[in-house]
This record gives C-alpha cells, sequence and structure tokens, in this order.
C-alpha cells in the first residue's frame, strides 16, 4: 500500500514536475528512476533506505556516472 502511493507520487513527479525542471541528475539512472526502480524491487523499507544513500550521494563532490539498484 504504502509502496504503491510512494511510486505514484514519483510517477506524477517524473511525469508532470521534471519535464519543467533543466536536467541536473548527474547520475544515470537519475535520482528519481533509481527511488522508483528500488521501491519495485525492495518494497517501501528497504528501498526508502537505497532512494535515501543515493539523494545523499548528490553533491558537487561526487562524481556521479553509472549508479543501478543493487
Amino acid at each position: 500500500m504504502i509502496k504503491m502511493l510512494l511510486i505514484g507520487i514519483l510517477r506524477v513527479y517524473q511525469y508532470c514536475l521534471s519535464p519543467l525542471l533543466p536536467p541536473s541528475c548527474r547520475f544515470y539512472p537519475s535520482c528519481s528512476s533509481y527511488a522508483r526502480e528500488a521501491l519495485e524491487r525492495y518494497g517501501a523499507g528497504k528501498g526508502i533506505g537505497f532512494a535515501l544513500r543515493r539523494l545523499l550521494k548528490c553533491h558537487p563532490f561526487h562524481p556521479g556516472g553509472y549508479d543501478p539498484v543493487p
């Protein structure tokens, strides 16, 4: 239930808000795609943990690049 709600929120962001913003994610897949995949694969508890860990890497001192969901 929570998993589906969070995935729905991410989809709204990806399809409604993200196209209006300039591309700025330093990772592939993007952070929102990564979070959605982590939620789909691991559920709400673990998926949120993976997504938060990924967001904490998003700063100017991290090189970015390819970072798939484990």
